[in-house]
Order: C-alpha cells, then sequence, then structure tokens
C-alpha cells in the first residue's frame, strides 16, 4: 500500500493521517474507508479482507489497538494537513541519518511511547524545522 502509515496492532490495522498518494485499499486488501478526513479524525480503523502482510520496516512498540493509533497520530502527524511527517517517519526508522534501511523488519520505536510529551514537542519541533 503507498500509504505511508497504516499500523497493525492486536490484529487490528489503523490508517494514521492523510494519505499522501492515492491509494487502492482493496488491492492493499482492506475495505475502501470511503472518504479520508484526517484533520477531522486523525487515525481510522481499516477493515482486512484478506490476510494482509506489512512492508517493512514497521515499529515495535509495546502499546497496541486505539491507544497505539492515537499516540503515532499525535506523535507523527503534521498538524497543518493531517499526513505523516517524512522526517519523523525517517527519525524512527534511521535515527544514525546514514540513509539506511533497518536490517530488521521490526524497528524498535518503543522509546517513542516512553518519551514525555514535552521532551517530544522539542525533538518534534527541531525536525521539523530543519531544512
Amino acid at each position: 500500500m503507498q500509504g505511508r502509515f497504516s499500523p497493525r496492532t492486536g490484529g487490528e490495522f489503523f490508517l494514521i493521517g492523510n494519505t499522501k498518494e492515492p491509494c487502492d485499499f482493496e488491492a492493499a486488501g482492506f475495505e475502501s474507508p470511503g472518504e479520508i478526513d484526517a484533520l477531522e479524525h486523525r487515525y481510522i480503523r481499516l477493515a482486512p479482507r484478506r490476510t494482509v502482510e506489512l512492508a517493512a520496516p514497521y515499529l515495535r512498540l509495546e502499546l497496541e489497538g486505539e491507544a497505539l493509533a492515537a499516540l503515532l497520530a499525535q506523535r507523527l502527524l503534521i498538524e497543518r494537513n493531517a499526513s505523516v511527517s517524512d522526517r519523523l517517519w525517517q527519525l524512527l526508522i534511521d535515527p544514525s541519518g546514514q540513509e539506511e534501511l533497518p536490517e530488521d523488519e521490526a524497528v524498535d520505536a518503543r522509546w517513542l511511547a516512553e518519551i514525555p510529551a514535552p521532551i517530544w514537542g522539542i525533538v518534534r519541533d527541531t525536525v521539523l524545522r530543519c531544512l
């Protein structure tokens, strides 16, 4: 699926934010979610039509379900357009900045849920301001 972020959690799938490109949800194995307005609903539950395999890399966190979807929306979405920030996504999957995809499919991102919101706000603002 060409959308940036559709995490699976506890057997459920969520779309976080607006897609940056048109997505063929049915070809990806999901029912069409209809109109998506992430400015109104920051994440939506997706209904799988068949077994869905996630493409690597993906994040590993300790949270599950809607709590995970809410955290990811809070931490990764750009407020003005409700899309996942490419810069923040890169920070998660390649914190060294070496532009290398992780060797392991799952990236340990448990720290994202553990870092206090005020500290994440400083990191987020700094990353989003960088050119």
